[in-house]
């Protein structure tokens, strides 16, 4: 079990979060909760040994919802500040019809732990752009190794780091740390005028390290340009005019794959 993420990792303080709380707690409404999130989403792609795209992207903001009765009002900021979160909280207020005039009902907080879903040390999030390109380098080099007809590599790596808060005006506070990543590599094999394609990539809620973890980012790039070099002497399948027998149930499903692509 971990402790909850602090919301000050969003800009803001407890003490401004439980404030748009009271403002939303009045007494027809009946629940409100605050949904914050920050998302960091990085890329990089690597074609003929050159790096051809590296992007990062930040983005954040908080969701805030009140529910009166049948009617629930949503509002929204990518500004993680004190007045925007009050004016989201008193919008939100107002779609689910409350009178503005009632009192907040002030409630405390209950920070609960919550299970660690995907362990990691949230410093391995943040790899250097140079890591991420040797990572790539090496892909690169062993496909080639494989067999010499592999004549040119792709591959791509694709992260997001993702922290997510949630605060409810029963005075619960959850958090949770959300990793994903893709390791994706195509080679192309070529013999002749035959020119083939071979891919093979991974990925999950893991960091960095896991590709590395018994070389297998190396073991990926084998078994993109094994595919690639078995492809080479594949045949073509048959094709023609063939008898079709089409059994009751579900024929026409063999039509549409057959005809409607």
């Amino acid at each position: 079990m971990v402790e909850p993420i602090p919301l000050t990792k969003f800009g803001v303080t407890e003490l401004e979060a439980q404030h748009a709380l009271d403002r939303l707690k009045v007494r027809d409404v009946e629940y409100a909760d605050l949904y914050f999130e920050s998302r960091t989403s990085e890329s990089v792609s690597m074609e003929e040994g050159i790096v051809k795209r590296a992007a990062k992207s930040i983005s954040q903001g908080v969701g805030v919802r009140a529910t009166a009765g049948e009617k629930t009002g949503f509002a929204y900021s990518d500004e993680l500040t004190k007045k925007d979160l009050e004016i989201a909280a008193d919008t939100a207020r107002y779609i689910a019809s409350s009178p503005k005039g009632d009192s907040p009902v002030p409630v405390p907080t209950q920070r609960r732990p919550t299970r660690d879903l995907y362990p990691m040390e949230r410093a391995k999030a943040e790899v250097a752009t140079a890591e991420r390109v040797a990572l790539l380098n090496e892909i690169d080099a062993e496909a080639r190794r494989y067999d010499p007809r592999i004549k040119n590599v792709m591959a791509s790596f694709n992260t997001e780091y993702k922290v997510v808060a949630v605060a409810t005006s029963d005075g619960t506070l959850v958090s949770d740390v959300q990793p994903l990543s893709r390791l994706q590599i195509t080679c192309i094999a070529e013999e002749g005028d035959n020119r083939q394609v071979g891919s093979f990539g991974g990925g999950g809620r893991v960091v960095f390290e896991y590709y590395r973890e018994g070389d297998r980012h190396l073991s990926y790039a084998r078994e993109a340009a094994r595919e690639a070099i078995l492809n080479l002497s594949a045949v073509d399948a048959p094709a023609g005019v063939m008898p079709v027998v089409l059994a009751g149930g579900w024929p026409g499903i063999l039509l549409h794959e057959a005809i409607g692509h």
